[in-house]
């Protein structure tokens, strides 16, 4: 657990475009968020992102042209934790709940998962069928949602590794496989 809230720290550093101490350090601009095509599909389940349900995520690599796509939020968290993948995030992006539709989360909806809110423990489920980490820019929609579909309220930071992960086992399509990330 240690080691994966590490990794996550270390990922978040990345994501505030925190640089090191050196004047002679390259400073990665932070992309905007990019609207998905037909042609995005899911880092882990390859599956068309537009064609699903509920929130969306998308991870910026440095030197890469496309983000990393995620059929659900709860998906994109997993990759943040997973010691296989990259930590060098430019930027994460979410869908903000509050103010998309979630049978089809319209374009200008996306916002710093750093900063958003989640709401953990809903009736939603995600785009793949499993509970989600629904996003909300404010602490006070994430609670309208509470109110409506149950959870509880977290910052990205306070994500459960057993949270992201609990499905992991039950349905490979859902989610990467957790190996040895703990």
């Amino acid at each position: 657990m240690r080691r994966a809230l590490a990794l996550l720290a270390i990922g978040l550093l990345a994501l505030s475009g925190a640089a090191g101490c050196g004047e002679d350090d390259d400073v990665v601009a932070k992309p905007p968020p990019v609207e998905p095509t037909r042609d995005a599909s899911g880092h882990y389940c390859g599956m068309i992102l537009v064609d699903h349900s509920g929130p969306k995520a998308q991870v910026h690599l440095p030197d890469e042209p496309e983000p990393v796509w995620f059929s659900s939020v709860r998906d994109a968290i997993a990759f943040t934790m997973l010691p296989e993948e990259p930590r060098n995030f430019t930027a994460i992006y979410v869908n903000d709940m509050g103010v998309a539709q979630w049978e089809a989360p319209e374009p200008g909806t996306w916002i710093d998962a750093n900063g958003a809110w989640y709401v953990i423990g809903s009736d939603r489920m995600g785009g793949m069928g499993v509970p989600e980490a629904v996003p909300f820019a404010t602490q006070e929609a994430a609670k309208r949602f509470v109110a409506a579909h149950g959870g509880s309220i977290v910052a990205l930071t306070d994500v459960p590794e057993s949270y992201i992960f609990a499905y992991a086992d039950e349905d490979d399509t859902a989610t990467p496989a957790h190996g040895d990330h703990q």
